[in-house]
């Protein structure tokens, strides 16, 4: 063993034994090279505005600032215009050249703030649209590297969907949060800001009658917008039962089909159009009167500005000029706040929307690489489990202080009824779960002596129902070493047997497998896996019941391949046919947390234990799904007559397969209760 791998094991601290009442910690812990993003949503969507854009924040918002006071100070160009012309006119000139020169600067004033409001308009779209989908993607991209981190646990308690759709909208929030900020409220503010400013230079009354209307009317739209969020939500939650109504359908149209239920199957959907419908139809109620506020206030705005204005004008207060820019201003605001409140209410589903997301994804890791673990290993030692206790959550033990040893190179079955230990001992191995007790080494390094990633490196596992992305064939199998050529592919294709299907799909290994491999029959897609995994050509085999798919001939030439790849290897092999696990060097027998019996398939046999009782049991090698279920009356004859006769049953009284040299039931089910 290097010396490096060494240090590092001995490095690690002792864990200690769990305690029944004891909670995982609530520390807060990431893992090393994963982005240190913030658990609550306004720093959240304040970690990426300090981020690598930050420089396009700050230009937009200034480009905005300037759009938003060009635009606001039109009307004040237009009175000074306007007063010019009257005053000129006043002043009992008629001519057109001294009217000219008398507005030749306010001309220029209302020339530039045109042109200003163009410039900086287009400028803040145009760096919106360069912006907007990279900063999109940074989110998602950093939300995605964070969510790769979560334990076996998190994702088996998260639907994938459920934190794709979290990711997507936690995404498009942050933009559209400072979208609505940048491109709405500080607008907004800015133009009202400067109306007042404006107004109250002209006359206080026109300043207060704007000042306390923008007030009352921002107010009201607030509370008014934080009082229709529920029925809003209750709307979009309802909308969102529909589709999933609809999607969950449609994935079983075949079902429907088959059972003749395609009149109940709409039949639900309109129930639950009819529960959208409601929630909907309740929503745009309340959105209706918020829109009868508005509109009202800004008829008050309009009527009131004009009247105010004109009582001034006739008083001599204000001048024709400060009348024209009062009414202009005024219907310069209410384009600008007409759907304060539907902003509102975006704005409140937006930051709803990244709240979803990060308390979903930005939780603390519960598997995380300690910082001197090593992150390249070559492990061709032998497999150890030293005092392992470990429970799920708060449940009972699974194991309680386990011990095992399986040397180099030793190929060994794991049997045992469902529920018995065989698949956490492997999600310990795979390190999908520290244990709360005891260590596992392979080689002597302590798995947590390496980063995950060495440690899977050095490990190959075929699981029972293995997955492929939706890519080509020659990707899925790739994807074992992604370094590997289109030769060394088609290699490991043959080797398990899928070159000569593949050779008859149009397109060949570049043909796409669709969904989960959902193109593919379930024999295809494991051979597939065991493709990518002859392709990896790892030290440490892990099969889980890696042929159960395939036919008996393809599964007798794959066993063949596959007894070909575990020369040399570290393999465990998960089976509940045990014809498929009898030429192995050993097999570990397990019930309710414990190995109960340890050996060869002879040596088992003749101790007439569990191991002999489940190997009687199976009719086509496969183990029946509870321990404490009797046997049939004719089987249980059968077995004590055939005892009584030859004694223990080895392996000259039954085939290979599991089957007695006489038996032609080559298909029968397993014989149980």
């Amino acid at each position: 063993m290097p010396a490096t791998v060494a240090d590092a094991s001995a490095r690690l601290p002792p864990i200690r034994p769990a305690q029944p009442d004891e909670r995982p910690s609530s520390r807060f812990q990431r893992a090393p090279g994963t982005p240190e993003l913030p658990a609550t949503p306004v720093r959240f969507i304040l970690h990426f505005v300090f981020g690598r854009y930050r420089w396009w924040l700050a230009s937009m918002t200034l480009s905005d600032t300037a759009n938003a006071t060009c635009g606001i100070l039109i009307p004040y160009a237009l009175n000074r215009i306007i007063t010019a012309v009257t005053s000129s006119l006043g002043s009992g000139s008629r001519d057109a050249e001294a009217v000219a020169q008398a507005i030749q600067w306010p001309l220029t004033l209302f020339i530039a703030f045109t042109l200003g409001e163009l410039l900086f308009g287009r400028t803040t779209s145009g760096i919106q649209f360069r912006f907007g989908p990279r900063l999109r993607q940074e989110v998602g991209r950093t939300l995605y590297h964070y969510v790769q981190y979560h334990s076996h646990r998190y994702f088996s308690e998260n639907f994938a969907g459920a934190l794709a759709h979290r990711i997507s909208e936690a995404s498009q929030g942050v933009t559209q949060t400072l979208w609505t900020l940048i491109t709405e409220f500080w607008p907004i503010a800015i133009v009202i800001s400067v109306a007042n400013g404006l107004l109250l230079s002209a006359n206080w009354w026109l300043g207060g009658f704007l000042s306390c209307w923008s007030v009352i009317f921002i107010t009201v739209s607030f509370l008014l917008a934080r009082r229709c969020q529920p029925y809003a939500l209750a709307a979009a939650a309802a909308r969102s039962e529909t589709t999933g109504h609809i999607v969950d359908s449609v994935s079983n149209l075949a079902a429907a089909r088959l059972f003749a239920r395609l009149g109940f199957e709409r039949e639900q959907l309109d129930r639950t159009q009819t529960k959208e419908l409601e929630a909907v139809l309740r929503s745009n109620r309340y959105m209706e009167r918020v829109r009868w506020f508005q509109f009202g206030s800004a008829a008050i705005l309009k009527i009131g500005m004009v009247v105010v204005a004109f009582h001034l004008w006739r008083t001599g207060a204000i001048t024709v000029g400060q009348f024209v820019m009062a009414v202009s201003l005024s219907l310069l605001i209410i384009a600008e706040v007409r759907n304060l409140s539907r902003r509102f209410l975006e704005f409140f589903e937006f930051i709803g929307n990244i709240s979803n997301g990060v308390r979903t994804i930005v939780r603390p890791h519960e598997l995380i690489d300690r910082p001197q673990a090593l992150a390249a290993a070559q492990l061709h030692g032998g497999i150890d489990f030293d005092d392992v206790t470990f429970r799920y959550g708060d449940g009972g033990a699974v194991f309680d202080r386990l011990t095992v040893a399986i040397p180099a190179g030793q190929r060994v079955g794991l049997v045992g009824f469902s529920g018995s230990g065989k698949t956490t001992f492997v999600s310990l191995l795979l390190r999908l779960y520290d244990p709360q007790g005891g260590s596992i080494r392979i080689g002597g390094v302590d798995l947590r002596a390496l980063t995950q990633d060495a440690l899977h490196e050095q490990i190959g596992l075929i699981p029972q129902e293995p997955t492929l992305f939706h890519r080509s064939l020659r990707d899925n199998i790739r994807y074992g070493r992604i370094a590997a050529s289109d030769a060394e592919i088609e290699a490991a294709a043959r080797r398990a047997h899928a070159h000569e299907f593949i050779a008859q799909i149009p397109g060949g290994y570049q043909a796409l497998v669709g969904e989960r491999g959902i193109k593919l029959s379930g024999g295809q897609r494991q051979r597939i896996a065991i493709a990518r995994v002859v392709l990896k050509d790892a030290p440490v085999l892990i099969l889980d019941e890696a042929t159960s798919s395939l036919d008996s001939i393809t599964e007798r030439a794959i066993q063949d391949a596959l007894d070909l790849e575990m020369t040399g290897k570290t393999v465990i092999v998960v089976a509940h046919r045990l014809s498929t696990i009898a030429h192995l060097d050993r097999i570990l027998v397990f019930d309710q947390g414990r190995i109960v019996e340890d050996g060869t398939h002879a040596a088992l046999l003749s101790k007439r234990g569990s191991y002999h009782r489940l190997w009687s049991m199976q009719s086509d090698g496969f183990l029946p799904d509870g321990g404490d279920r009797p046997l049939p009356a004719a089987a249980a004859a059968a077995q004590d007559a055939g005892i009584a006769a030859g004694g223990a049953l080895d392996d000259a009284d039954l085939a290979g397969d599991g089957r007695r040299p006489d038996d032609d039931s080559r298909d029968s089910p397993v014989l149980m209760a």
